[in-house]
């Protein structure tokens, strides 16, 4: 963990005289790196949308669905194998017209899900809708989806509104006292990220399933009707809803809320979202939000927008625009419907009757004209499943950090045979391929420009900005008098101010005779678009650069490695050594570029970096974490194993 690094900063505050700045201000803005992310998930984009107007016959519309839901599936980490649900009634609520079922059922062995299942009064059997829970901590509980289920079921269909994880009775991390640790839901999402992604997974893998078992349960109850299943949900629900619609094809009617809308919008407006919204190389791969409903083409689906949504109503049409083209190159253009509802965020009245009477046409072949009603909701104890209101109080309950370090057990075995029979070489290719790093030859020392001098009591510091790989590295180097033959090139998590002040580690290896060369990578310093999120860095960047198939690790490892070359050769004719000094996270950003260019660099010195990424895998709650892990890379490596690769003798950890 790199908590430690906060006392550095603060131990040594920057001498409020100097100028460490070295892009010009006018300059500035063209130097945010999340920005120059986002000119290529545009570029991306556009090739998407290149392939989509070529979409003329049935027979291309189902080989481009049949492409997409195939990487769809890869990139989530595939699924489980399906076992016995070992379903439980636990309770039940007599309601006028209806009654509720508190129900659990296991998604995965030891790994449970809480419901309640709304069934009409009557003679079955009924539809079945299946309501997602959006971001609430709540979740099946929060009054917005009992107003779903309550619709449902007054209309003559049944509906089941489970909990996901990290929600209402299914919280992944809990305190001493059982209760949710973060009242964020997205924390928990993020944090189940951190985990999934570095064994090839995500989030969303587990959001779905739970789903997919979620409609198996609802078909194996004689009250249901399996051939006519319905499916919706707002905001995050609406996120679940549009994977899940777009997957399992027994959702014969969906209905996503205050989600759809395209990534040029969002990427336009508010930016990537939270952890499960996020599949790895999706933007790069061509798999943008309309696909969601065009997987599903000709199945009826009606997308329910605001007008005042954060998820931009403008991308909302154009989705909808596009998914009506296929729709009717299909033969099916009544198939495909938006509501657009006054407000923010959320489902309005009128939104929650077209809904109702969406799903009442397509599953009870009933077209008549539903009233936008409130419906009055039950207090939030009286649904709840389990006493504790927390299933992972129940004795053998597996959180998804559990599945993920049983899995990152299995890939350990895995690994430590393929380590035994490669070569180095073969293993650097692979690693390399892994993090999308170009090849040393490409990423010699950069141009640089110079940006002024800095005068200190002893030495000087020159400002100056390379060319990089990936944009801008501002860079400051400071000189002693009379210079060591070595130099240092110093990674912070705080970027080049990092240890730089007056006082700080950087002056005492000056004062020792060494040049060193502070910068900010990627997204640091005068290349980041705002501060670091405490519990996630910076997570914006993070999955800007994971939309299309990269990662922070591999891209600023890219700046790294010309950063050495650019140090092994600043002002001498002959290459001079190169010790690479780390700091916190940045520590993993060295090991890489160490690994991939070991002759680059005389030593590593890494301060407070984590050891290896398996524990981390098994940690619910790995604050600081996210944006540097790299996915799917415990399939061929862990930390350690890049030591092997730099020479033991060369790497030193400091905590």
């Amino acid at each position: 963990m790199s908590l430690p690094i906060i006392t550095l900063l603060c131990l040594f505050a920057a001498d409020p005289t100097e100028d460490m700045n070295c892009i010009p201000e006018a300059d500035r803005s063209g130097a945010v790196f999340y920005d120059h992310l986002r000119q290529d998930a545009y570029k991306a984009l556009d090739k998407r949308r290149e392939k989509f107007e070529l979409l003329e016959t049935p027979e291309q519309i189902r080989s481009y669905q049949s492409e997409l839901r195939e990487f769809f599936i890869a990139q989530l980490g595939g699924f489980p194998e399906k076992t016995p649900l070992n379903a439980e009634t636990v309770g039940v609520i007599e309601a006028d017209g209806y009654r509720i079922e508190k129900v659990i059922y296991e998604s995965q062995p030891g790994h449970h899900v809480t419901a309640n299942l709304y069934l009409p009064d009557g003679d079955g059997p009924f539809p079945g809708v299946l309501v997602s829970s959006g971001h609430s901590r709540t979740a099946k509980t929060a009054d917005y989806n009992q107003r779903f289920a309550i619709a449902m079921a007054t209309h003559g269909m049944a509906a089941l509104a489970f909990d996901p994880i990290g929600q209402g009775e299914r919280s992944q991390i809990v305190d001493e006292n059982g209760q949710p640790k973060y009242s964020g839901t997205t924390t928990e999402h993020f944090f189940i990220g951190t985990g999934s992604i570095l064994v090839g997974r995500n989030t969303a893998r587990y959001r779905v399933w739970d789903a997919i078992r979620s409609v198996d349960y609802l078909v194996s109850r004689p009250e249901i009707d399996p051939d006519r299943i319905g499916m919706t949900g707002c905001s995050g629900g609406g996120t679940l809803t549009s994977y899940t619609m777009a997957l399992d094809d027994r959702i014969v009617c969906a209905a996503p809320a205050c989600y759809l809308t395209t990534f040029r919008a969002l990427i336009q407006t508010i930016g990537p979202q939270d952890a499960e919204q996020n599949i790895f190389g999706q933007v790069a791969f061509g798999l943008d939000q309309p696909d969601y409903v065009l997987l599903r083409a000709p199945k009826p689906t009606i997308i329910s927008s605001t007008t005042k949504d954060f998820f931009d109503i403008e991308g909302s049409w154009d989705n909808y625009r596009q998914s009506k083209r296929i729709y009717g190159k299909l033969g099916f253009p009544e198939k495909i419907s938006l509501v657009e509802g006054g407000g923010g965020h959320g489902v309005p009245l009128e939104n929650l009757a077209a809904i109702t009477q969406w799903m009442q046409r397509w599953l009870l072949d009933k077209d008549e004209p539903v009233d936008a009603v409130d419906y009055p909701a039950l207090a939030e104890t009286d649904l709840l499943c389990t006493d504790s209101g927390q299933i992972l109080t129940l004795p053998g309950e597996r959180s998804v950090a559990d599945i993920n370090a049983e899995y990152a057990a299995e890939l350990a075995s895995r690994r430590n045979e393929l380590w035994e029979t490669a070569s180095n070489e073969d293993i650097s290719d692979r690693i390399r391929q892994k993090l999308v790093v170009r090849p040393n030859d490409v990423l010699n020392a950069p141009e640089w420009t110079d940006a002024g001098t800095i005068k200190r009591e002893g030495y000087h510091i020159d400002k100056l900005v390379m060319a990089g790989p990936n944009g801008p590295i501002p860079a400051l180097t400071f000189h002693p008098p009379k210079p060591n033959p070595g130099a240092y090139l110093y990674l912070h998590d705080g970027g080049k101010l990092g240890n730089g002040a007056i006082g700080g580690e950087i002056e005492n290896l000056v004062n020792d005779g060494y040049v060193v060369v502070a910068i900010d990578l990627g997204g640091q310093g005068e290349t980041s678009h705002g501060p670091a999120d405490k519990l996630h860095g910076d997570w914006k960047t993070f999955y800007m650069a994971y939309l299309l198939g990269k990662s922070l690790v591999g891209l600023q490892t890219e700046e790294t490695i010309a950063a050495g070359n650019f140090v092994a050769h600043y002002k001498t004719k002959e290459p001079r050594d190169v010790h690479l000094v780390a700091v916190g996270q940045t520590g993993i950003v060295a090991l890489h570029a160490a690994a991939l260019n070991p002759t680059l660099f005389a030593s590593v010195t890494l301060k407070g970096t984590p050891r290896d990424w398996t524990t981390i895998v098994a940690q619910p709650a790995a604050e600081g974490q996210l944006a540097s892990t790299v996915h799917g890379a415990l399939e061929l490596y862990d930390l350690p194993n890049l030591v092997k690769l730099i020479g033991e003798d060369k790497v030193t950890w400091e905590e």
